[in-house]
């Protein structure tokens, strides 16, 4: 049963969740020719974000709230970066979703030490986010097995993964900056 404390948690992890899911990575170019134009990432801040909330709160927290919000996008709302409902089954981009459940898991393994350093986090997150794309590659091979769609497999290989890898890996960059100041508010609880 989940006290007081703990449904706070959750509840600010779980909108921490959706609303990152939302907002596309984008920057912005103002030096050409004194425009608007940017460029557009093809991915979100939900990685940084459910990386940087394991590092704050317990995996158990964390797994709870991103329980929720997987059921939230499936059954209720299209809180999902490309919708929601329960066709978002059908697509490659779920396996992702449910690879952020490993990647939860190895990030907590963080937590369990007395200091983090910026090699152990790189370690951990890259391996986190390897672990995550396995998870997708794997289900949507199990989709391609399933449908006998074949000639898929290596377009939704380079789309949702290959494509998007290197980004993830450059998302861990900016989180370096609050390692310090994440174990300074750890141990003054």
């Amino acid at each position: 049963m989940l006290n007081f404390y703990k449904s706070i948690e959750v509840m600010v992890s779980l909108q921490s969740l959706v609303i990152t899911a939302m907002l596309p990575v984008c920057i912005p170019l103002p030096f050409i020719y004194k425009s608007s134009n940017s460029i557009e990432f093809p991915i979100t801040w939900q990685i940084p974000t459910i990386i940087l909330l394991t590092l704050i709160f317990h995996k158990k927290v964390v797994l709870r709230a991103f329980s929720i919000y997987i059921i939230l996008g499936l059954f209720i709302l299209p809180v999902f970066h490309q919708g929601g409902s329960l066709g978002y089954l059908l697509t490659p981009n779920f396996g992702y979703l449910l690879g952020l459940y490993p990647l939860i898991k190895i990030i907590d393994n963080l937590n369990n030490r007395n200091k983090i350093n910026v090699g152990k986090f790189l370690k951990n997150g890259f391996i986190a986010i390897c672990a995550m794309h396995l998870t997708g590659i794997f289900y949507n091979f199990i989709q391609i097995i399933f449908y006998s769609q074949f000639n898929l497999f290596l377009y939704n290989l380079g789309k949702y993964s290959l494509g998007k890898i290197g980004y993830h890996f450059l998302m861990l960059f900016p989180l370096l900056l609050l390692i310090k100041p994440l174990e300074r508010l750890k141990r003054s609880k």
